[in-house]
Protein backbone atom coordinates (compact mmCIF):
# COMPACT_ATOMS: atom_id res chain seq x y z
CA UNK A 1 0.00 0.00 0.00
CA UNK A 2 1.03 3.61 -0.50
CA UNK A 3 1.73 4.78 3.06
CA UNK A 4 3.00 7.89 4.79
CA UNK A 5 4.40 7.43 8.31
CA UNK A 6 3.82 9.96 11.10
CA UNK A 7 5.73 9.48 14.33
CA UNK A 8 8.19 10.65 16.95
CA UNK A 9 11.12 8.82 18.57
CA UNK A 10 11.86 6.66 20.36
CA UNK A 11 8.68 4.56 20.05
CA UNK A 12 8.24 5.23 16.33
CA UNK A 13 11.77 4.27 15.30
CA UNK A 14 11.43 0.45 15.44
CA UNK A 15 7.99 0.76 13.85
CA UNK A 16 9.44 2.68 10.91
CA UNK A 17 12.33 0.23 10.57
CA UNK A 18 9.87 -2.64 10.25
CA UNK A 19 7.65 -0.75 7.83
CA UNK A 20 10.48 0.01 5.40
CA UNK A 21 11.25 -3.72 5.21
CA UNK A 22 7.68 -4.54 4.20
CA UNK A 23 5.77 -4.26 0.96
CA UNK A 24 4.25 -1.07 2.43
CA UNK A 25 7.48 0.95 2.42
CA UNK A 26 6.45 4.51 3.33
CA UNK A 27 6.60 7.28 0.77
CA UNK A 28 7.70 9.76 3.45
CA UNK A 29 8.17 10.40 7.16
CA UNK A 30 6.28 13.19 8.89
CA UNK A 31 7.70 14.10 12.29
CA UNK A 32 8.02 17.05 14.64
CA UNK A 33 10.68 19.71 14.05
CA UNK A 34 14.04 18.82 15.61
CA UNK A 35 14.80 20.43 18.97
CA UNK A 36 17.98 21.73 20.63
CA UNK A 37 19.83 18.92 22.43
CA UNK A 38 22.67 18.49 24.88
CA UNK A 39 24.64 21.15 26.71
CA UNK A 40 25.37 23.03 23.50
CA UNK A 41 21.63 23.33 22.81
CA UNK A 42 22.31 22.85 19.12
CA UNK A 43 19.52 21.54 16.93
CA UNK A 44 20.24 17.93 16.00
CA UNK A 45 18.38 15.44 13.86
CA UNK A 46 16.44 12.87 15.86
CA UNK A 47 17.20 9.16 15.59
CA UNK A 48 13.95 8.78 13.63
CA UNK A 49 14.93 11.40 11.06
CA UNK A 50 18.37 9.82 10.69
CA UNK A 51 16.79 6.41 10.16
CA UNK A 52 14.39 7.74 7.54
CA UNK A 53 17.12 9.57 5.63
CA UNK A 54 19.28 6.46 5.84
CA UNK A 55 16.53 4.57 4.01
CA UNK A 56 16.21 7.29 1.41
CA UNK A 57 12.79 8.49 2.57
CA UNK A 58 11.52 12.02 2.13
CA UNK A 59 11.26 13.77 5.52
CA UNK A 60 8.72 16.45 6.39
CA UNK A 61 8.85 18.34 9.70
CA UNK A 62 5.97 20.83 9.60
CA UNK A 63 5.22 22.99 12.63
CA UNK A 64 1.54 22.56 11.69
CA UNK A 65 0.70 19.35 9.80
CA UNK A 66 -2.76 20.78 9.04
CA UNK A 67 -1.45 23.81 7.17
CA UNK A 68 -2.90 23.96 3.62
CA UNK A 69 0.56 24.11 2.02
CA UNK A 70 1.70 20.94 3.76
CA UNK A 71 -1.54 19.10 3.05
CA UNK A 72 -1.04 19.96 -0.59
CA UNK A 73 2.42 18.37 -0.52
CA UNK A 74 1.02 15.22 1.04
CA UNK A 75 -1.71 14.94 -1.58
CA UNK A 76 0.89 14.90 -4.34
CA UNK A 77 2.21 11.63 -2.84
CA UNK A 78 -1.24 10.03 -3.24
CA UNK A 79 -1.05 7.96 -0.03
CA UNK A 80 -3.73 5.34 0.57
CA UNK A 81 -3.32 5.30 4.35
CA UNK A 82 -1.49 7.24 7.07
CA UNK A 83 0.42 5.17 9.63
CA UNK A 84 0.86 6.83 13.00
CA UNK A 85 3.03 5.93 16.00
CA UNK A 86 3.51 8.36 18.88
CA UNK A 87 3.37 11.40 16.58
CA UNK A 88 2.50 13.84 19.37
CA UNK A 89 -0.10 15.86 17.46
CA UNK A 90 -3.86 15.34 17.56
CA UNK A 91 -4.96 14.74 13.98
CA UNK A 92 -7.85 16.84 12.67
CA UNK A 93 -10.32 15.94 9.89
CA UNK A 94 -8.15 17.61 7.24
CA UNK A 95 -5.53 14.88 7.78
CA UNK A 96 -7.83 12.02 8.74
CA UNK A 97 -9.81 12.41 5.52
CA UNK A 98 -6.80 12.85 3.25
CA UNK A 99 -6.40 9.12 2.46
CA UNK A 100 -9.01 6.64 1.18
CA UNK A 101 -8.22 4.29 4.10
CA UNK A 102 -7.89 7.04 6.70
CA UNK A 103 -5.22 6.75 9.41
CA UNK A 104 -4.06 3.78 11.48
CA UNK A 105 -2.48 4.26 14.90
CA UNK A 106 -0.07 1.95 16.74
CA UNK A 107 -1.24 2.18 20.37
CA UNK A 108 0.73 0.67 23.27
CA UNK A 109 -2.07 -1.21 25.01
CA UNK A 110 -4.87 -3.68 24.42
CA UNK A 111 -7.70 -1.26 23.73
CA UNK A 112 -10.08 -0.27 25.18
CA UNK A 113 -7.89 -0.75 28.26
CA UNK A 114 -5.58 2.21 28.81
CA UNK A 115 -6.64 4.77 26.30
CA UNK A 116 -4.64 7.97 26.61
CA UNK A 117 -1.13 9.35 26.85
CA UNK A 118 0.74 6.80 29.01
CA UNK A 119 -0.71 3.31 28.50
CA UNK A 120 2.55 1.46 29.12
CA UNK A 121 3.18 3.08 32.51
CA UNK A 122 -0.48 2.61 33.44
CA UNK A 123 -0.34 -1.13 32.79
CA UNK A 124 2.69 -1.52 35.08
CA UNK A 125 1.17 0.67 37.80
CA UNK A 126 -2.04 -1.38 37.76
CA UNK A 127 -0.18 -4.67 38.04
CA UNK A 128 -1.53 -5.95 34.73
CA UNK A 129 -0.22 -9.41 33.84
CA UNK A 130 -0.67 -8.85 30.10
CA UNK A 131 -0.38 -5.90 27.77
CA UNK A 132 0.20 -5.47 24.06
CA UNK A 133 -0.37 -3.24 21.07
CA UNK A 134 -3.49 -2.33 19.12
CA UNK A 135 -3.78 -1.11 15.54
CA UNK A 136 -6.78 1.18 15.54
CA UNK A 137 -8.42 3.50 13.06
CA UNK A 138 -7.96 7.08 14.27
CA UNK A 139 -11.12 9.04 14.95
CA UNK A 140 -11.66 12.43 16.55
CA UNK A 141 -12.43 10.94 20.00
CA UNK A 142 -9.29 9.93 21.93
CA UNK A 143 -8.26 6.32 21.14
CA UNK A 144 -11.88 5.30 20.49
CA UNK A 145 -11.47 4.09 16.90
CA UNK A 146 -12.27 0.56 15.78
CA UNK A 147 -9.47 -1.97 16.28
CA UNK A 148 -8.11 -3.82 13.26
CA UNK A 149 -5.57 -5.98 15.06
CA UNK A 150 -4.10 -6.54 18.53
CA UNK A 151 -1.07 -8.48 19.74
CA UNK A 152 -0.48 -9.51 23.37
CA UNK A 153 2.60 -10.05 25.51
CA UNK A 154 3.03 -10.82 29.19
CA UNK A 155 4.58 -8.31 31.59
CA UNK A 156 7.56 -9.70 33.47
CA UNK A 157 7.69 -9.38 37.25
CA UNK A 158 10.79 -7.13 37.07
CA UNK A 159 10.10 -5.32 33.79
CA UNK A 160 10.18 -1.54 33.78
CA UNK A 161 8.22 0.76 31.52
CA UNK A 162 11.44 1.31 29.61
CA UNK A 163 11.75 -2.42 28.98
CA UNK A 164 8.14 -2.66 27.84
CA UNK A 165 8.38 0.47 25.73
CA UNK A 166 11.21 -0.98 23.66
CA UNK A 167 9.54 -4.37 23.32
CA UNK A 168 6.12 -2.99 22.38
CA UNK A 169 7.64 -0.71 19.74
CA UNK A 170 9.04 -3.77 17.97
CA UNK A 171 5.76 -5.64 18.41
CA UNK A 172 3.91 -2.59 17.13
CA UNK A 173 5.93 -2.65 13.92
CA UNK A 174 5.02 -6.28 13.35
CA UNK A 175 1.36 -5.60 14.09
CA UNK A 176 1.23 -2.61 11.76
CA UNK A 177 2.65 -4.55 8.81
CA UNK A 178 0.23 -7.42 9.46
CA UNK A 179 -2.68 -4.97 9.61
CA UNK A 180 -1.63 -3.33 6.33
CA UNK A 181 -1.34 -6.76 4.71
CA UNK A 182 -4.93 -7.50 5.72
CA UNK A 183 -6.12 -4.12 4.51
CA UNK A 184 -4.44 -4.51 1.12
CA UNK A 185 -5.67 -8.09 0.74
CA UNK A 186 -9.26 -7.05 1.45
CA UNK A 187 -9.62 -9.22 4.56
CA UNK A 188 -9.37 -6.55 7.27
CA UNK A 189 -12.04 -6.58 9.97
CA UNK A 190 -12.46 -3.53 12.21
CA UNK A 191 -13.97 -4.30 15.62
CA UNK A 192 -15.68 -1.53 17.62
CA UNK A 193 -14.35 -1.06 21.14
CA UNK A 194 -16.55 -1.86 24.13
CA UNK A 195 -16.89 1.49 25.94
CA UNK A 196 -17.88 -0.24 29.20
CA UNK A 197 -14.37 -1.75 29.41
CA UNK A 198 -12.50 1.47 28.72
CA UNK A 199 -9.87 2.76 31.16
CA UNK A 200 -7.75 5.88 30.81
CA UNK A 201 -4.05 6.57 31.33
CA UNK A 202 -3.40 10.16 32.29
CA UNK A 203 -0.23 11.95 31.27
CA UNK A 204 2.73 11.30 33.58
CA UNK A 205 4.11 14.40 35.29
CA UNK A 206 7.39 14.61 37.17
CA UNK A 207 5.79 15.15 40.57
CA UNK A 208 4.23 11.68 40.43
CA UNK A 209 7.69 10.25 41.07
CA UNK A 210 7.76 11.60 44.64
CA UNK A 211 7.29 8.55 46.86
CA UNK A 212 4.56 8.25 49.48
CA UNK A 213 5.72 5.75 52.09
CA UNK A 214 2.19 5.41 53.51
CA UNK A 215 1.15 3.45 50.41
CA UNK A 216 1.39 -0.36 50.31
CA UNK A 217 4.76 -1.77 49.32
CA UNK A 218 3.15 -3.56 46.38
CA UNK A 219 2.01 -0.25 44.89
CA UNK A 220 5.38 1.39 45.46
CA UNK A 221 7.27 -1.45 43.78
CA UNK A 222 5.04 -1.08 40.73
CA UNK A 223 5.63 2.67 40.70
CA UNK A 224 9.40 2.11 40.75
CA UNK A 225 9.09 0.03 37.57
CA UNK A 226 6.40 2.19 35.96
CA UNK A 227 8.33 5.44 36.36
CA UNK A 228 11.64 4.04 35.12
CA UNK A 229 13.21 5.60 33.04
CA UNK A 230 11.10 8.73 33.67
CA UNK A 231 10.31 10.50 35.94
CA UNK A 232 11.89 7.97 38.33
CA UNK A 233 10.67 7.38 41.88
CA UNK A 234 12.42 9.73 44.31
CA UNK A 235 12.79 9.88 48.09
CA UNK A 236 14.91 11.65 50.71
CA UNK A 237 17.33 9.78 52.95
CA UNK A 238 17.44 10.58 56.71
CA UNK A 239 19.86 13.44 56.02
CA UNK A 240 17.51 15.02 53.47
CA UNK A 241 19.48 14.04 50.38
CA UNK A 242 17.24 13.30 47.40
CA UNK A 243 17.76 9.91 45.76
CA UNK A 244 16.36 8.12 42.73
CA UNK A 245 15.09 4.61 43.36
CA UNK A 246 15.78 2.50 40.27
CA UNK A 247 14.85 -0.98 41.49
CA UNK A 248 13.05 -2.46 44.49
CA UNK A 249 11.20 -5.53 45.68
CA UNK A 250 8.46 -6.25 48.18
CA UNK A 251 9.57 -8.01 51.38
CA UNK A 252 8.09 -8.77 54.78
CA UNK A 253 8.41 -6.01 57.33
CA UNK A 254 7.63 -4.95 60.87
CA UNK A 255 3.90 -4.25 60.90
CA UNK A 256 4.33 -1.98 63.95
CA UNK A 257 6.89 0.31 62.30
CA UNK A 258 5.76 3.68 60.99
CA UNK A 259 5.89 4.15 57.21
CA UNK A 260 9.31 5.42 56.14
CA UNK A 261 11.17 3.76 59.01
CA UNK A 262 14.45 2.11 58.05
CA UNK A 263 14.17 -1.55 59.05
CA UNK A 264 17.56 -2.70 57.73
CA UNK A 265 20.61 -0.71 56.62
CA UNK A 266 23.50 -3.14 56.57
CA UNK A 267 23.78 -5.28 53.44
CA UNK A 268 20.09 -4.73 52.70
CA UNK A 269 18.21 -1.43 52.64
CA UNK A 270 14.64 -2.11 53.81
CA UNK A 271 11.99 0.52 54.55
CA UNK A 272 8.57 0.12 56.19
CA UNK A 273 5.55 1.10 54.06
CA UNK A 274 1.84 1.57 54.69
CA UNK A 275 1.62 -2.21 54.48
CA UNK A 276 4.57 -4.52 54.01
CA UNK A 277 8.09 -3.27 53.37
CA UNK A 278 10.20 -2.33 50.38
CA UNK A 279 13.76 -3.49 49.84
CA UNK A 280 15.62 -0.82 47.91
CA UNK A 281 17.87 -2.59 45.41
CA UNK A 282 19.43 0.15 43.28
CA UNK A 283 19.79 3.86 44.04
CA UNK A 284 21.23 6.96 42.45
CA UNK A 285 22.15 10.32 43.94
CA UNK A 286 21.99 13.43 41.76
CA UNK A 287 24.90 13.52 39.33
CA UNK A 288 26.20 10.15 40.51
CA UNK A 289 26.21 6.67 39.02
CA UNK A 290 23.61 4.12 40.01
CA UNK A 291 24.69 1.86 42.90
CA UNK A 292 23.50 -1.47 44.31
CA UNK A 293 22.06 -0.95 47.79
CA UNK A 294 24.95 -2.65 49.63
CA UNK A 295 27.52 -0.42 47.93
CA UNK A 296 25.41 2.69 48.51
CA UNK A 297 25.01 1.91 52.21
CA UNK A 298 28.76 1.60 52.76
CA UNK A 299 29.14 5.34 52.28
CA UNK A 300 25.68 6.62 53.22
CA UNK A 301 25.82 6.24 57.04
CA UNK A 302 22.19 5.31 57.42
CA UNK A 303 21.05 3.47 60.56
CA UNK A 304 18.18 1.18 61.42
CA UNK A 305 15.32 3.13 63.01
CA UNK A 306 15.95 6.36 61.10
CA UNK A 307 13.27 7.77 58.82
CA UNK A 308 13.35 8.37 55.08
CA UNK A 309 11.03 10.94 53.59
CA UNK A 310 9.23 12.28 50.56
CA UNK A 311 10.87 14.97 48.42
CA UNK A 312 9.01 18.24 47.88
CA UNK A 313 6.89 18.43 44.74
CA UNK A 314 6.25 21.42 42.57
CA UNK A 315 3.12 20.60 40.55
CA UNK A 316 2.33 22.79 37.59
Amino acid sequence: MRTVFLGSPPFATPVLERLVRSRHRPLALVTLPDKPRGRSREVEESELVRAARGHGLAVFQPTDPHAPEFLGELRTLRPEVLCVASYGVILKPALLELCPQGALNVHGSLLPRWRGASPIQAAVLAGDAVTGVSIQRIVLALDEGDVLLAKERTIGARETSGDLFASLAVLGGEALVEALDQLEDGIATFTPQDPTRATYARKIRKERGAIDWTKPAVELERAVRAFNPWPLVRFCDPKGRELNLLAAQVVEGDATAAPGTVLEANQRFVVACGSGALELLELQAAGKRALPAAEFLRGARISKGEKVGTPPTHPK
